[in-house]
């Protein structure tokens, strides 16, 4: 027989316990009492707060003496930190296993691209890169049983000269940039961003009539300290697919800061390129 008036000893919170959060493991200001996905990145959320850890990266870079305008190879390989061994199982971040970014040295190279994963676990992309130089590697990826990576890489010509490795001088480019097919302007608040503190950043995007999702985001934000040294990718606090886009990033340093900026319309996918000045606090 059922007794009423009484739930189950199971359902009924412990005395000073607190509920369970799950949060996003990519924006973790995303929170909610019960499972589901990040409203803005479409990952599945997860109970509680993951530990970070460091996943080792490695870059094969076949020729190794590689030249400008030359097809090269570059083969990725992700370490588990406790065993060493290769990590074979990557959960999709915006719909791709492996997110890479190249930036030339004088921040004047641009690329977002996705290479292979390969049957042993390895990734692969080719490419011919347009100049001579140094190039900086950003990784993004989520291996299973981690939390999301950016890993950071160096790769260098042969016969590159010494003084290609000072940071560019970079002037403010903070006024309207045009790109395939969009215009996009930029507004921040402060005005004048202050190292260590956060910054809002206000993308307005004309025209806006098609405006996608690029890889499941309505836009995708890579920033770099002149010497990049620091690189952060990021996607947006708030949009709704129309014209304005809200970003919120913290730059580390003070110093001036490239962004690229990529927002798709029907079906071409835009970079804006600005460049701002962030001072000390």
């Amino acid at each position: 027989m059922k007794r009423r008036g009484f739930l189950p000893l199971l359902a009924l919170p412990l005395l000073g316990q607190e509920q369970l959060e799950w949060i996003c493991p990519m924006d973790a200001d995303v929170r909610s009492p019960k499972p589901g996905v990040c409203p803005r990145c479409g990952m599945k959320l997860v109970p509680g707060i993951p530990a970070v850890r460091e996943y080792p990266l490695r870059v094969e870079v076949t020729p190794r003496a590689w030249k400008a305008g030359q097809v090269i190879r570059l083969r990725f390989e992700i370490l588990h930190p406790d065993t060493g061994e290769r990590v074979k199982k990557l959960q999709v971040v915006h719909e791709r296993l492996f997110h890479l970014f190249l930036v030339s040295g004088d921040l004047e190279f641009f690329a977002h691209e996705h290479p292979e994963p390969q049957p042993d676990g390895t990734l692969i992309f080719e490419t011919t890169l347009p100049k001579a130089g140094m190039y900086r590697l950003a990784a993004d990826f989520y291996p299973e049983g981690g939390t999301p990576q950016l890993a950071v890489k160096t790769i260098m010509s042969a016969g590159m000269a010494l003084a290609s490795l000072e940071p560019p001088k970079l002037e403010p480019r903070l006024g309207p940039q045009p790109a395939r097919n969009i215009r996009v302007e930029l507004r921040m608040e402060p005005e004048t961003p202050l190292a260590g503190l956060k910054t809002m950043l206000f993308f307005r995007v004309e025209p806006a009539d098609q405006l996608e999702r690029y890889l499941g985001a309505w836009g995708h934000l890579l920033a770099a300290s002149a010497d990049l040294i620091d690189l952060i990718h990021t996607h947006p606090f708030l949009a709704d697919g129309g014209p304005q886009l809200q970003f919120n990033i913290t730059f580390r340093r003070p110093g001036m800061h490239r962004l690229w900026a990529q927002f798709q319309r029907a079906g071409v996918v835009n970079t804006a390129v600005f460049t701002v000045p962030v001072k000390a606090l």
